[in-house]
């Protein structure tokens, strides 16, 4: 390595014993000839500046190199501070090797700089290799120490003894470490007074030096701390320590003064009455500071309570019990007080303080009072009106009852069935309650009683009365179904299931007994009747029973005390049953049994359907024989006297809406015209009314333009109808707006009598009765 430095060769040329007046030897390990060579290895050591250097730019070093003659080689450098972050620190001479720092450091940022150095010929031929060049920032004092917090807060117990610990500051330094720059000291400049606390120099640990720390006295210290550097000689910063003295329960509460008095209402409950004001000194809000009450005599029925206020730290009394006038009109309450918390065994032991409380009852007008209030009573099912339920009375506590008078009345009657004595507060019954109320639950009833007195303002009680409706046995069971079908054969079917119920409840209900009517055994011969459950039995049919209908009387009876029955009789038909035991069609009994019973009910049933019949067949045949009396009346009228505007029988209307095709309406438009021939290829219209396998008839003949004869004309159209086989004989085409010709009436239309009605002559009208004078009086002359 042939690089070294400027200020090494004159350190050398005194090594070698060169004299001052001798010039140094640029290059001293170049020997003159005959003189033996020795190599030797330099290393350059690292070079030290200052930060913060002002006067710029500064020489820090040379190099040379010994691989040519000066000037023929070419410096450079590379590295931070070069060509890398942060860039323009420093520079080198190109020609002379002198390197220069251009800017002041700062060893905050970059405490040192690790540099490489080139050697370059005139061609860009490498003549030396790279050697490493370091450049060491030395600090400098330039940097205060800071406090990590400007406020340090700290907590401690009143009373705490000397040597307690606090709290700690802590600080740094941003210069070198390993020097005194950084080497800090703590110290506390103020604590306003007398010195309580010290702050460790070192370790910044504040502790407590003296005793008689009290909250109540002082409760927060503001202390005034300083760090400094060069071991308390350097630079300085301050900070700010606040330590507050937690409290503990060194002071017993206290009553404001030891007698309260106040008065109460009587019969009332849940009231403040009064509020027990005490004094703590110490911290409010804090379990050391909230007191608890507690009443030690007066109250044995304990009518009171006392509360504490969170946010007073009251006593607040309060009534929980009604209290009574007539029973007791004062008290005279002992209350003591403590804190929630123990008392600090340091702190002077004393007693609690005790508080006397005087309460006056005053006397007010209470409300009556029920006795035996809910009452509750019974009564039997279906009592009648006016039976006695009870005697709902009330008492007034008042001292002065006996100018009170109490009235009764009602509040809640739903279903009106109760009336109240309003003197005496009997009660009675208004009217029989029915079983099916929906006012009834489970067989109780409510009504509200209320009882007032005569005072003003006037006191008014509540009483609730139920009363339980009590069962009785008054209905029978019912049987169900009164009629089933059964097997012959014997192991098929199962039987018949027979059921009952009943509208009483239990007891007065099932189990239900089913039997055969005790007043036939000659039905027990052929019958069997098993029961299954409290509700239901089998039927069953002895072996050789025949097939038929029977009606067998049976016999129920329920459970209650008495029992209830009732006679039914049952519908029985006993069939041959297939393999899946259910009744063949084709084998189910069309005639009776062979029981005596059962073949006088069938007689009865044939006897009433023929007598119905031939009540039918009788009506029928008046009211033919009535029709053909009509229509005979009607024709021979007409044939005696040729009168054109007789009255006509408009009633028959056809086959009602279905009968579609049975009019042809263009008749009735055109009653003159005549009806189109049928043509020979046409198919007939379809009658809706007549049966479809009938002839549908021609169309009758083209009627009369002007018929002589109104009584023909009928005559005709009645055998059209009669020839007719498919439909009824109403059912065919009539003519209803032909009224005939010649007669001297003219038309009743309502279009044509509109025309020319002054020139029709009324005289006739008065000719026809009295019913016609009215009309005549309007239209004659």
């Amino acid at each position: 390595m042939g690089i070294s430095l400027l200020v090494a060769l004159c350190l050398l040329t005194q090594e070698l014993g060169f004299s001052e007046g001798t010039p140094p030897t640029r290059f001293p390990w170049r020997r003159p000839a005959g003189l033996s060579r020795v190599k030797r290895a330099w290393v350059i050591p690292p070079i030290s500046v200052s930060e913060n250097y002002k006067r710029l730019p500064y020489a820090l070093v040379q190099i040379k190199s010994d691989k040519q003659q000066p000037g023929g080689v070419i410096y450079s450098i590379k590295g931070p501070g070069v060509d890398e972050e942060p860039k323009g620190i420093f520079s080198i001479d190109k020609f002379t090797g002198k390197v220069f720092l251009n800017a002041m450091l700062d060893r905050e940022k970059n405490d040192r700089f690790r540099l490489k150095a080139f050697a370059l010929g005139l061609g860009g031929t490498t003549l030396e290799d790279p050697t490493d060049l370091e450049i060491v920032v030395v600090d400098q004092n330039d940097n205060r120490p800071l406090f990590r917090e400007k406020v340090i807060t700290g907590h401690v117990l009143e009373g705490a003894i000397p040597g307690t610990y606090v709290t700690k500051a802590e600080a740094t330094d941003a210069d070198d470490p390993d020097t005194d720059n950084a080497a800090l000291r703590y110290s506390i400049l103020e604590q306003g007074g007398a010195e309580i606390f010290s702050i460790d120099g070192s370790t910044g640990e504040i502790r407590t030096v003296q005793v008689g720390l009290d909250r109540e006295v002082v409760g927060v210290y503001n202390l005034t701390l300083q760090v400094a550097d060069l071991h308390g000689d350097g630079l300085t910063n301050t900070a700010t320590a606040v330590i507050y003295i937690d409290d503990v329960n060194d002071n017993p509460p206290e009553f404001e003064t030891d007698k309260f008095s106040v008065e109460v209402a009587e019969a009332t409950a849940g009231v403040d009455v009064v509020r027990l004001s005490v004094q703590d000194r110490d911290l409010p809000g804090s379990p050391n500071w909230v007191a608890k009450f507690t009443i030690v005599d007066g109250d044995p029925e304990g009518a009171f309570a006392v509360r504490t206020d969170p946010k007073t730290n009251e006593g607040i009394l309060s009534v929980v019990k009604p209290l009574d006038h007539e029973t007791r009109e004062r008290y005279q309450l002992t209350v003591s007080v403590q804190n929630l918390s123990p008392l600090q065994a340091s702190a002077a032991q004393t007693a609690p303080a005790l508080a006397s409380v005087t309460v006056k009852v005053q006397d007010v007008n209470e409300p009556p009072v029920f006795h035996g209030n809910p009452r509750r009573v019974s009564m039997a099912e279906g009592a009648p009106a006016g039976s006695e339920v009870t005697t709902f009375s009330a008492s007034d506590p008042d001292l002065q009852q006996q100018q009170q008078q109490l009235s009764y009345l009602k509040d809640y009657d739903p279903e009106d069935w109760l009336l109240v004595d309003p003197h005496s507060g009997r009660i009675q019954t208004k009217r029989t309650l029915s079983h099916k109320s929906p006012f009834l639950k489970d067989g109780w009833y409510r009504a509200i009683i209320l009882a007032s007195d005569n005072a003003t303002p006037a006191r008014t009680a509540t009483g609730t009365l139920s009363i339980e409706i009590l069962e009785v046995n008054d209905h029978a069971p019912i049987l169900t179904p009164p009629a089933g079908a059964l097997c012959r054969e014997p192991g098929q079917g199962g039987g018949l299931v027979l059921s009952a119920t009943d509208e009483d409840l239990p007891p007065h209900g099932a189990p239900f007994l089913f039997q055969l009517h005790p007043s036939f055994p000659e039905l027990s011969r052929n019958w069997t009747i098993s029961p299954v459950n409290m509700t239901h039995a089998v039927l069953r049919v002895r072996p050789g029973g025949q097939e038929g209908l029977y009606t067998l009387p049976l016999l129920l009876s329920d459970s209650g005390q008495p029992p209830q029955q009732r006679e039914q009789l049952l519908n029985v038909t006993v069939c041959h049953c297939g393999e899946a035991g259910g009744c063949v069609p084709e084998a189910a009994a069309l005639l009776s049994g062979r029981a005596g019973i059962s073949l006088s009910a069938l007689v009865i049933v044939l006897a009433s359907v023929i007598l119905l019949l031939a009540l039918i067949l009788l009506v029928a045949t008046l009211e033919r024989f009535r029709q053909r009396a009509r229509e005979k009346g009607l024709l021979d009228g007409l044939q005696d006297d040729d009168v054109r505007d007789n009255v006509l029988n408009y009633d028959e209307q056809g086959g009602g809406e279905e009968d579609q095709d049975a009019y042809d309406i263009n008749q009735l438009r055109h009653p003159v015209a005549g009806l189109p021939p049928p043509s020979p290829r046409a198919r007939p219209a379809l009658r809706r009314d007549a049966p479809y396998n009938f002839i549908v008839p021609q169309h009758p003949r083209k009627p009369p333009a002007g018929p002589s004869d109104i009584a023909n004309f009928i005559s005709d159209g009645l055998a059209v109808a009669d020839s007719d086989p498919s439909v009824p004989p109403y059912d065919t085409a009539l003519i209803y707006d032909y009224e005939g010709s010649g007669s001297p009436a003219g038309t009743l239309s309502s279009i044509l009598s509109s025309q020319g009605d002054e020139d029709q002559d009324y005289d006739y009208l008065s000719d026809w009765g009295p019913r016609f004078l009215r009309l005549a009086d309007l239209y004659g002359q």
